[in-house]
């Protein structure tokens, strides 16, 4: 059998599949509304990146948003930052999500490792989200005030935050599995009004009660006035909380579900990036920017109708989080699962694809990866015949996981590895189902999104890697950061190195025929299944150790490689690194920050390189240890230990090999 290649044909979309497409539907109606005639979908992106107000104002009306106001203006500034979008436009996200109700089909279908696959009416989640809406207003929560969730991926999260967006109030939210340290380091920014939380969860067949973690954020947010409780434990009622089942249970009637109409930009969600220094940005996005950009990407990219049945795994401190909500905005049931996604076995995901007749099927390139190595084969177990869709992100998808799913999932689907960020709460490259699915390739850049590769002289590049690049503004992307007035954060994160363009941090490549391929980061930035985790986090908790005096950490994960997070450490004189150095180490980071801070492996070391102003250099150690000569790799004339590296560079031969 010959071995996959990059770049081989492996799937292309049928008369049939291009006929019902809403991409295909969206460019009829460009010709028949508008007169605007293209005869491709690079010929359609290449407009929707040139007249960027006129493909706004075509993809509202297309894609029926629901307004109280629009106005005339689309793009009244088109600056970088500080583009202004649809200034007088008032809407309201939420009402968007509950303009697709209906009782022809469930809102969504939910999960857990133990029950069994429930339905969720439109009804049953239009009662309770007005019941807690009523509830919110009664604790005096309103616009502006901040709501955050300490919650897994179950229906009260969806609830609560579809109420909270109405009010016009603000959400942010974190995975349970997240340490006391890394939720405070989050929510005490944004100073918070209430908290909603449950009192622990289940993982891989075990209970993990989080009710001192609950104590100690309600001790450390003196912002709160008030807390409620989810019993998904049952255990015994947290202090200082109210019940939410008291609260459903308050409500004789259901009441009016009401929307506030709200600025196009006015803050829906706060989502949280790390970086390499400072406490993890808090990234402010707006009702109008996501509310239109998860439009256009569930319905014209993932390519669902009413009646599609769309899952993603993933938590709610992952910003696909939200975007399994906007799926909502496309007529779609959405299916929820909480849990592991290999418990009791790998096959748990590809079962739940049977049973709930899931159409889209949202993964990573680690749970691939996870398959591959125990052999599962989930067409032999599992009717999957009515997936028409697989989408992958968190890494880049390589050509063996490619493989791998057309054999043992079935031949006729789109593959749709995608990339974007909780830096836009949206994609930017990723499926087109007009477009053929080639071995490790993403298909596409997006519309309205002018994604390039930029080479270092600031000049887009195609056949060679450059740093990813955003060369107009797109309406979801930041509104600012949260605390940082007068925006020195925001242009330091994105438009330092080239200004008013964006740039991504990420290594990227496109190809002649408009497909781009991801090798992962530019930066020094982890990003761990998914998560983008700042190295500041893990200084912060390894540093504070007695003993450990200096550390550096980096992520070799690149494109056919398996993530490897090492951890060097500096220790005191006469201290050894020992087994029960190292469970410190991993104890303390999963404890305060979450299991996904847990290094593979942990090394120590005489001294870390620093520049000769006194900065780690992260991003040389990664390069070196991921193979790069090393005169590529760092500049030893601007470090103030340059024998430092040699460390490294033996390290790199024995990983190698």
């Amino acid at each position: 059998m010959t071995k996959l290649q990059q770049g081989d044909l492996l799937w292309q979309p049928s008369a049939e599949v291009v006929e019902n497409a809403n991409l295909t539907r969206f460019m009829r109606w460009l010709a028949a509304e508008k007169n605007l005639n293209f005869d491709s979908y690079d010929a359609l992106w290449q407009w929707s990146v040139t007249e960027l107000g006129a493909f706004w104002q075509a993809v509202w009306t297309f894609c029926e948003v629901k307004a109280s106001q629009r106005g005339e203006v689309a793009l009244a500034n088109a600056q970088m930052p500080g583009a202004v979008w649809f200034p007088e436009a008032r809407l309201n996200y939420a009402e968007n999500i509950f303009a697709q109700m209906t009782d022809s089909r469930p809102a969504f279908l939910y999960e857990d490792e133990d029950g069994p696959l429930v339905e969720w009416s439109w009804a049953e989640v239009y009662r309770q989200t007005a019941v807690l809406q009523q509830h919110l207003k009664q604790i005096g929560i309103g616009q502006g005030d901040r709501v955050v969730a300490y919650l897994p991926n179950i229906p009260e999260a969806i609830i609560a935050c579809l109420a909270t967006a109405s009010l016009g109030a603000i959400w942010s939210s974190a995975s349970p599995d997240f340490g006391s340290k890394a939720v405070l380091d989050r929510f005490a920014q944004i100073e918070p009004k209430l908290l909603i939380t449950v009192d622990g969860y289940r993982y891989n067949g075990r209970p993990f009660d989080r009710r001192d973690i609950v104590t100690q954020l309600q001790a450390n947010l003196p912002t709160l006035e008030n807390s409620i409780a989810i019993p998904l434990l049952d255990n015994a009622p947290l202090p200082n909380t109210l019940s939410w089942p008291d609260i459903l249970a308050e409500a004789d009637e259901t009441p009016e579900l009401t929307f506030a109409q709200l600025p196009f930009n006015h803050p829906l969600w706060i989502l949280y990036s790390s970086g390499t220094t400072g406490l993890p940005k808090p990234i402010v996005h707006g009702h109008g920017g996501n509310l239109l950009e998860h439009k256009k990407a569930t319905i014209f990219h993932n390519d669902l109708h009413p009646g599609d049945r769309f899952f993603w795994y993933t938590s709610t401190g992952w910003m696909m989080w939200n975007y399994q909500l906007g799926a909502l905005l496309s007529g779609s049931t959405i299916i929820l699962y909480n849990g592991s996604p290999s418990y009791p076995t790998l096959g748990r995901l590809w079962d739940l694809a049977e049973r709930s007749g899931m159409t889209y099927f949202g993964l990573s390139p680690a749970f691939v990866a996870a398959c591959m190595n125990v052999g599962i084969q989930p067409n032999q177990q599992h009717d999957l015949s009515q997936l028409r869709g697989i989408g992958s992100t968190g890494a880049p998808l390589p050509v063996s996981a490619f493989e791998w799913l057309y054999q043992n999932v079935h031949d006729n689907f789109a593959l749709e590895s995608l990339s974007g960020g909780t830096d836009l709460c949206n994609g930017f490259v990723g499926g087109c189902c007009l477009k053929p699915v080639y071995a490790g390739e993403i298909q596409a850049a997006w519309l309205g999104v002018k994604v390039q590769a930029w080479n270092n002289r600031g000049e887009p590049v195609v056949g060679e890697v450059g740093e990813l690049i955003i060369a107009a503004p797109t309406p979801s992307m930041p509104i600012r950061f949260w605390n940082d007035a007068d925006g020195a954060r925001y242009r330091a994160s994105y438009f330092e190195m080239f200004p008013g363009v964006w740039r991504h941090g990420d290594w990227i490549q496109f190809n002649e025929r408009g497909g781009c391929v991801i090798y992962g980061r530019s930066d020094a930035t982890i990003n761990r299944k998914g998560i983008r985790m700042g190295t500041s986090e893990i200084y912060a908790c390894v540093e504070a150790i007695d003993g450990v005096l200096d550390s550096l950490v980096v992520d070799l994960e690149l494109l056919e490689r398996d993530s490897f997070m090492p951890l060097f450490v500096i220790l005191a004189e006469g201290k050894m690194l020992d087994d029960e150095l190292r469970g410190q180490i991993n104890q303390t980071l999963r404890r305060e920050l979450s299991p996904r801070h847990v290094p593979d492996a942990i090394y120590q070391v005489q001294e870390l390189p620093y520049t000769l102003s006194g900065k780690k250099l992260e991003i040389p150690v990664r390069r070196i240890l991921l193979g790069h000569p090393v005169e590529k790799a760092a500049n030893l004339g601007a470090m103030r230990n340059p024998e430092s590296i040699n460390y490294f560079i033996e390290l790199a031969s024995k990983l190698a090999a």
